[in-house]
């Protein structure tokens, strides 16, 4: 997954699980092309609802979300991808995948409370798919807090994605310098840690990692493309991090593309994007111990790209929720209720990637995250 990642089957470079995906990849990416034109226009017009407005714009392919102590959403943006290549230098992802090329055009930015954007970390990887795919940006994906240290998880980087000397991983980001370090090597642990039922004509050498999770002083990542769930416990210094894995989803489940985690009472949940062309219904959110069984829990979703919970109910992010390719203004979040039942709160947007309640109540979503030029990415808000 381009975007979200995983297999081709990620909101970033959506596939269907091999060969056969190469039809439908094409037409996404002559979508999504065609899109860019009408962003302009998608923009302007009128909000889906009274309780809707756009708190932020001028984003580069937002992902990720999360309120700092300051007050401050933080977005982690995917960036403009890159021209630089490693072809011959490293296993490539296969086309029409790849080859990626790569750069360092992903940030960090932090808004206010009136929207303002500001720059809190940028130069850190950013890569994009091949053009026979739409050029799909990756970048950094997921943004967490512990003890007041800002960490990034990052899904651009890596040989195999152009970025030669720099891993997909976990970074810990300075922000008075605005400087970062990579702390976890995520693209290593993979090659030395491989699942058991990777997919052959989706695979990504170094991943395409998507939502992290914090619990306690521990990080927790899933990563789409192999499908797995993973532990990164940092020293206390925060300079270096171990890795190990909590669950192999593949083992059990296949080529899912699971996306989205989130943390309550003890157990990790687990939403999957699954592979493309959009079947409504296909999706669901597992529950996973911290001993690694999973198990279902709600199912009859639709690609989903973002869990959260909030006063005790699990929230759903759908990117796209009608049948074929992904379609703009279909993603919508859904409530799931005590009996499995799903309530749609909101809908009507296009291409959404992440979302965060925020200090205030209201639920603030990344939308345009992907498929769409520089600056059109934007955060909306909610009162639910």
């Amino acid at each position: 997954m381009s975007y979200p990642s995983a297999g081709t089957s990620s909101p970033t470079h959506p596939r269907r699980g091999g060969r056969v995906a190469f039809a439908s990849m094409l037409t996404l990416a002559m979508l999504l092309l065609s899109l860019q034109t009408a962003v302009g226009t998608a923009q302007a017009s009128p909000l889906r609802a009274s309780n809707a407005s756009v708190f932020a714009t001028g984003l580069n392919n937002p992902r990720g979300l999360t309120f700092g102590s300051d007050g401050r959403l933080y977005v982690a943006e995917g960036g403009r991808g890159g021209s630089h290549s490693t072809a011959h230098q490293c296993d490539q992802v296969v086309p029409p995948v790849g080859p990626y090329t790569g750069g360092f055009t992903a940030r960090i930015s932090a808004v206010d409370s009136q929207g303002h954007r500001s720059t809190v970390a940028d130069g850190l990887p950013s890569s994009q798919t091949s053009p026979a795919l739409g050029s799909l940006v990756s970048g950094v994906a997921a943004l967490q807090f512990v003890d007041g240290r800002l960490y990034a998880l990052l899904a651009g980087a890596g040989c195999s994605h152009g970025i030669r000397h720099i891993p997909s991983g976990i970074v810990r980001v300075d922000r008075e310098d605005q400087e970062w370090t990579l702390i976890a090597n995520l693209s290593r642990f993979q090659m030395t840690h491989p699942v058991a039922h990777p997919e052959p004509d989706d695979f990504e050498p170094d991943g395409t990692w998507h939502s992290m999770v914090r619990v306690g002083d521990t990080l927790f990542a899933v990563e789409p493309n192999h499908g797995e769930l993973d532990r990164i416990d940092l020293a206390h210094d925060g300079h270096w991090a171990q890795i190990s894995r909590v669950a192999d989803i593949s083992a059990t489940q296949g080529h899912i593309v699971p996306t989205a985690v989130a943390y309550h009472d003890g157990n990790f949940y687990v939403g999957n994007l699954n592979t493309f062309p959009v079947v409504p219904g296909s999706s669901k959110i597992m529950l996973i111990t911290p001993a690694g069984q999973v198990s279902d829990f709600a199912t009859g979703l639709t690609t989903v790209v973002g869990l959260t919970f909030h006063d005790g109910a699990l929230y759903a992010l759908e990117m796209s929720t009608v049948a074929g390719d992904p379609t703009p203004g279909t993603g919508q979040v859904v409530r799931v209720e005590p009996d499995g039942h799903l309530t749609t709160v909101i809908s009507g947007l296009t291409f959404p990637t992440a979302m965060a309640f925020g200090p205030d109540g209201n639920l603030y979503v990344s939308t345009f995250g992907f498929g769409f030029p520089p600056g059109a990415g934007q955060i909306e808000r909610f009162t639910l």
